[in-house]
């Protein structure tokens, strides 16, 4: 693991920015480039040497509400799944569904496997994970399938102003 060389991954320098303007100098200057690309809480857990469940996965899904439809995050611990039925309830949407890859890039600017917290280009409704309250350092991805940057579960309400909720059941469209 080592730090980026951010002018190589434009969307890792767009999150490293995000972070200083939030005041957040530790974690940009945090932010790491890992030997292989790590598109599961599981490979990154791996990579990091800590527990899956200190993984922040940035799970983006389709919320529809009417005829509208938006761009939902979810900041869900590796250890579990989100469950999408629970999403829906938290959220007050009629549907919530899988994201594809096209329909993320658009949300986020940055790919499936590397979608960070924050640097997106306008803010998304956020939740995050209350599972993540019981890890000291939380892991996130920094905007590449390869970049990651450590935080904690405060820090991730105050970055994305999101709600904290506990967003894991039984539900199947979780993923890393």
């Amino acid at each position: 693991m080592s730090t980026i060389d951010q002018s190589g991954h434009p969307s890792v320098a767009k999150v490293a920015a995000a972070l200083a303007g939030a005041g957040q100098q530790a974690a940009a200057a945090g932010i790491r480039i890992l030997p292989a690309e790590v598109r599961t809480a599981a490979q990154a857990a791996e990579a990091l040497g800590v527990e899956v469940g200190a993984i922040a996965n940035s799970l983006v899904f389709r919320s529809r509400t009417g005829d509208t439809v938006s761009a939902l995050l979810a900041l869900t611990s590796g250890a579990h799944r989100a469950d999408t039925g629970l999403l829906a309830a938290l959220t007050g949407a009629d549907e919530i569904g899988k994201a594809d890859a096209e329909f993320v890039r658009a949300h986020t600017g940055q790919p499936i496997g590397g979608v960070a917290p924050i640097g997106h280009p306008k803010a998304l409704t956020t939740l995050v994970d209350t599972a993540l309250r019981a890890h000291d350092v939380v892991w996130a991805a920094a905007g590449h399938p390869k970049s990651v940057f450590p935080t904690t579960f405060e820090e991730l309400l105050a970055l994305t102003g999101g709600t904290p909720a506990a967003v894991a059941g039984g539900g199947q469209d979780g993923r890393p």
